[in-house]
């Protein structure tokens, strides 16, 4: 069951089957990996210690983003952008890999996307009236049936679960970044800000990031121009030149989730799962609003079952420096 606030993103819980779904993946030598290629578009960074975590009145300290801690890395190399729809179904045409959302037969979507027929026939999710479980929504349509990403190309690839983007990884020849990893990289060398570019959420009047204007969930303006994902290259990047690290879509990490993280430190394979196995995610959505889920901060931290899938879930890939 997964320890996250259902308002960032519903987990399948006791909706699908307890063991993971088996994967759709072809066999190691029967298509082509994309390692070169993906391998060209990582960022590498020094790693070396930072502060991680925060003290800040506005962050949640039940999620255990505090207390700063030092940390150390190694140096790594890290995507500036999520993984577009583009890429991912390159990966799909290449493996005939097939989602859980697919498999599973639904995924989570905000019921303000749903024509009013579809909302009617998809059950909310009982805490969080306005996620549905939509039938036949995956990353091909992430509204449902009848939607599609033909026009979202260059747009963060939703509904996929971390089973799936490990997949993905195991086909590029990368992997899922390290909570620590992700946090050095979204902060783009500024020291314990709020966010990824100061401690102004709009710096200068200017919108920095996707995430809800107005008043959730009843009306969004969409004033920072976007009132679902944008594309991933979409506002001013990091000072490492990472994109939209905070807000559009929240991005799976390797670790397990623990709200005593600052005392346990990470917890990756191996130990196994701890209580409550959930998998780390981090940056918040275009979904969240500092009226309940204010975690587009980059110390802010949630999680969720590594099957589940939302309409507000993606991920970014990451590599040793040395591979």
């Amino acid at each position: 069951m997964s320890t996250t606030k259902p308002c960032c993103t519903p987990g399948r819980d006791g909706d699908g089957p307890a063991a993971p779904v088996a994967l759709t993946l072809a066999a190691p030598g029967t298509a082509p990996r994309a390692v070169p290629r993906v391998a060209r578009q990582l960022t590498g960074l020094p790693g070396g210690r930072f502060l991680m975590g925060t003290d800040d009145r506005e962050g949640y300290p039940a999620d255990g983003e505090g207390p700063v801690r030092e940390v150390g890395l190694s140096p790594f190399r890290i995507a500036p952008t999520t993984v577009t729809n583009a890429a991912f179904a390159t990966f799909v045409k290449a493996t005939g890999h097939r989602t859980e959302a697919e498999t599973f037969g639904f995924s989570y979507v905000f019921e303000g996307f749903l024509p009013e027929r579809l909302a009617a026939a998809s059950p909310q999710v009982a805490a969080v009236p306005w996620w549905r479980a939509v039938a036949g929504a995956s990353w091909r349509a992430p509204e449902g049936p009848g939607s599609s990403v033909t026009t979202r190309q260059n747009h963060p690839v939703v509904h996929v679960s971390w089973h799936d983007a490990q997949a993905y990884c195991a086909w590029s020849g990368t992997r899922l970044p390290t909570e620590a990893e992700w946090e050095y990289a979204a902060r783009g060398g500024l020291e314990q800000a709020r966010y990824p570019w100061g401690d102004e959420l709009t710096p200068g009047g200017r919108y920095a990031c996707n995430i809800w204007r107005g008043v959730f969930p009843t009306l969004n303006t969409a004033a920072d121009g976007h009132r679902g994902t944008a594309p991933v290259t979409a506002f001013r990047p990091n000072g490492f030149g990472l994109y939209n690290t905070v807000g559009n879509v929240w991005e799976w990490c390797a670790d397990w989730f623990s709200a005593d993280f600052h005392r346990t430190g990470p917890r990756q394979d191996p130990p196994g799962p701890p209580q409550g196995a959930a998998r780390v995610m981090r940056g918040g959505s275009h979904m969240c609003h500092a009226s309940y889920c204010h975690r587009y901060r980059v110390a802010a931290r949630s999680s969720n079952t590594p099957d589940s899938s939302a309409g507000n879930i993606g991920f970014r890939v990451a590599a040793d420096a040395t591979a």
